[in-house]
């Protein structure tokens, strides 16, 4: 699953141009499907006309090759606006991300899910994350909706999961997605395949989607070698270099997108810009990476 980054200009606003050709050269490089406006796309930092421009900029770039998902999320009315919009700009879907800041009982995360995804016809992802946790048992009741179609796990808690996916699966009458949604996911791909959760975003595949594409091969084909070396040269060190500052999970990959060719700016506050001695870091570590995957 492709996040594409949201480019910006060198004074702030918008870079219609950049996005496009970062989520063309995504799509080209074979992405499963194109989640734009999400985490990895600073949704946090838009307004909702940007938000519906790149939407519509993912929608067009993507000419109907994959599906294109978009992000929905904070205080109920503007998550509902951002679902409106991104049914204009023709989005596929929807990935439902948590209220804003406050905590909930489960009975009111699922009324919020509910409310967000009635916004709209689009199917919907529920994104459990933050402050959105849910139980085994409001996981399943979202599951009955007809519009809810996946639940993606940014939580990291596999007990939880395991009973989420087993109580899903209990109740469901359909096909039903499930997602590792962990910040640099592919550190947890093997473990979380072990639930039966296959899919999952790349943040690498950004600026990497080389290394990305050839580790989702290793995994799926069984190449337990490339598996565990790609994990302990490349993804180890690229999420101790993420750890270092609050944010870099945006951040490095906007610099690694630039390194790679395609200037897309740097981050709207309150995230950073990577410093320029880790940005030489990440350097290496494409380059490893691309070394890996070449032999």
């Amino acid at each position: 699953m492709f996040f594409p980054v949201t480019p910006f200009t060198a004074d702030g606003a918008l870079d219609e141009g950049a996005l496009r050709r970062h989520v063309e050269d995504g799509v080209r490089a074979g992405a499963g499907g194109v989640f734009a406006a999400c985490g990895t796309g600073e949704f946090h930092a838009l307004s909702l006309d940007e938000y519906e421009r790149v939407v519509r900029i993912a929608v067009e770039a993507t000419s109907g090759r994959v599906p294109v998902f978009t992000g929905a999320g904070g205080p109920l009315p503007f998550a509902r606006a951002c679902a409106e919009a991104a049914a204009r700009a023709g989005a596929d879907g929807l990935l439902v991300f948590p209220p804003y800041l406050v905590s909930a009982p489960p009975s009111g995360l699922v009324e919020y899910v509910r409310r967000v995804c009635t916004a709209t016809d689009l199917p919907a992802i529920v994104y459990q994350r933050g402050n959105a946790v849910f139980t085994p048992e409001a996981a399943a009741e979202l599951a009955l909706e007809p519009t809810i179609v996946g639940f993606k796990d940014g939580l990291g808690d596999l007990d939880r999961l395991q009973r989420i996916v087993l109580a899903v699966r209990q109740v469901a009458g359909r096909d039903f997605a499930f997602f590792n949604g962990m910040p640099t996911a592919e550190m947890t791909v093997p473990a979380y395949r072990g639930l039966g959760v296959d899919l999952y975003s790349s943040a690498a595949f950004c600026f990497v989607p080389e290394v990305a594409l050839a580790f989702r091969r290793a995994v799926t084909e069984g190449d337990e070698a490339l598996t565990r070396r790609l994990l302990a040269e490349f993804y180890r060190p690229l999420v101790e270099l993420r750890d270092l500052v609050p944010g870099y999970a945006v951040a490095l990959v906007k610099a690694g997108v630039t390194l790679r060719g395609l200037d897309v700016g740097g981050v709207r506050p309150p995230l950073v810009d990577a410093a320029a001695r880790h940005v030489d870091r990440l350097e290496r570590l494409i380059k490893r990476g691309l070394e890996i995957v070449a032999c």
